[in-house]
């Protein structure tokens, strides 16, 4: 069954995109692949800014969240979506 998942883009990752939600359409997914996805379908220097290129990992740049709930307080990256699902991605602020 095909999933439809809209993801939310916030802040610097929606002037990355140059919009501000994008549909994604993903078969058994979590949100791993959901990032995964949406990453690809992104500019290269998009794909850097949400994907942390030492830790292959997106959380260090972003918090996630589906359907209004954290990602760690679920099941992490490994959360499964489901049909309708909603994914936003708030970007971190990094600093000192």
């Amino acid at each position: 069954m095909t999933l439809n998942i809209k993801v939310r883009l916030l802040g610097v990752f929606r002037s990355l995109a140059g919009k501000d939600q994008v549909q994604l359409k993903l078969e058994h997914a979590t949100i791993g692949d959901v990032i995964k996805a949406l990453a690809e379908s992104l500019p290269v220097d998009a794909q850097r800014m949400l994907i942390d290129p030492d830790l292959n990992d997106p959380r260090p740049n972003a918090l996630i969240l589906l359907n209004g709930r954290e990602i760690n307080v679920l099941e992490g990256l490994e959360t499964k979506v489901s049909d309708g699902d909603e994914v936003t991605l708030i970007p971190v602020a990094h600093g000192g």
